[in-house]
């Protein structure tokens, strides 16, 4: 019976702790990466992830409550006021200009 490989997922936390403790030096990249247990390569690849800016923080992952439906209406609230907003502040800059 053949076995499947399932990949692993690891938390936005374990990734800055993993980051943090190559970042303090005394360990090679490889080295570490074999402590931890992580496929080799993870760890150069979270560190670019993390300097881009592309660190996913999904919610409901990674200790991060999910948003409540209140959150979300006042949310979709907000746009749509901004929204009302930009347009009206638009017209008002059209209706204000003199005409010639």
């Amino acid at each position: 019976m053949e076995q499947f490989r399932r990949r692993k997922s690891y938390t936005t936390e374990f990734k800055l702790s993993a980051i943090r403790l190559y970042e303090q030096g005394g360990t090679k990249l490889r080295d570490l990466e074999k402590d931890l247990g992580i496929s080799s390569g993870s760890l150069s690849h979270w560190r670019s992830d993390f300097a881009s800016g592309k660190f996913k923080d999904s919610p409901g992952k990674d200790n991060q409550p999910p948003e409540s439906p209140e959150t979300a209406r006042l949310r979709r609230q907000l746009e749509m006021v901004t929204e009302e907003r930009n347009i009206l502040k638009k017209a008002i800059g059209i209706f204000s200009t003199p005409s010639r």
